[in-house]
């Protein structure tokens, strides 16, 4: 029986052309009713996180920062890893050497040193305010993570993923879209943060539906007793889940549920 399912957010409930469908939000809503938890696992900053949980309705703490921060609706922090400092101004300084453009995230607050078009197109839509300034004038504390982004470029992407996985084997660095490099603690993953819920709740891995469509899902789908790959998901993700369903254009989380939550036959198309 399924206790707990635990989805990630952009690509696997949220479309970017459409939102959240209306068959989703009912399937949520129905959920939540016979009281199975559901909890939203995401790349997002908390504070954005958080209003697309209001946004569902949802009372149940929100795993951010790939795993890195767990808070319940309260704004108790439950669980927290932070990308080291010293680790954080070595990417800072990789990043300047190389002109790439980094968000950096402290204490949940998001800054940046130049405002254009990549910043613009990140925080569309997603609740997020952000500062610019020279990461000079911060005190590099308290990081949550930082991300590299290209949006017209997702081999180079690639190449960052390849090249700060060689040089920092102890960090937690992955692709969470093709044009984004995620670096964070290496107790920052979607895992993480649903192994802690399920110990603080008592929850079996077997009770726990997992579900998401990137490379940084691939730990979230492993962590679950029943893991899913949206059928717009990586090949990498997919080849790791137990189970692949359909889109998030064509409602691929609501299938997911309906098969292993409430035992419907899955409908194609």
């Amino acid at each position: 029986m399924i206790k707990m399912i635990a989805t990630d957010i952009d690509g696997t409930i949220y479309s970017l052309a459409n939102g959240f469908s209306p068959k989703v939000r009912e399937c949520i809503k129905k959920l939540t009713q016979n009281g199975v938890k559901v909890i939203l696992v995401t790349g997002r900053m908390h504070s954005s996180a958080v209003q697309v949980a209001k946004e569902l309705g949802l009372d149940t703490p929100v795993i951010s920062y790939q795993g890195g921060l767990v808070k319940d609706m309260e704004n108790n922090t439950l669980y927290q890893r932070n990308l080291p400092s010293n680790y954080a101004k070595e990417i800072i300084k990789w990043a300047r050497q190389n002109h790439i453009h980094i968000n950096l995230y402290i204490d949940d607050k998001l800054y940046v040193e130049e405002d254009n078009d990549i910043i613009k197109y990140y925080t569309h839509d997603k609740f997020i305010d952000y500062t610019v300034c020279s990461f000079d004038e911060l005190e590099i504390e308290n990081v949550n993570k930082i991300l590299a982004i290209d949006l017209k470029d997702a081999q180079k992407v690639t190449s960052w993923v390849q090249e700060l996985q060689k040089k920092y084997p102890e960090l937690y660095i992955v692709k969470s879209t093709p044009y984004f490099c995620e670096i964070g603690s290496p107790d920052a993953k979607k895992s993480c943060g649903v192994e802690h819920l399920c110990k603080l709740w008592g929850i079996k891995k077997e009770e726990v539906l997992t579900i998401g469509d990137q490379n940084n899902d691939i730990d979230l789908v492993q962590a679950g007793g029943i893991g899913v790959a949206m059928g717009n998901g990586t090949d990498e993700l997919k080849a790791c889940a137990d189970y692949i369903t359909d889109t998030v254009e064509n409602d691929g989380f609501v299938k997911a549920v309906e098969k292993f939550v409430f035992n419907l036959p899955v409908v194609e198309g």
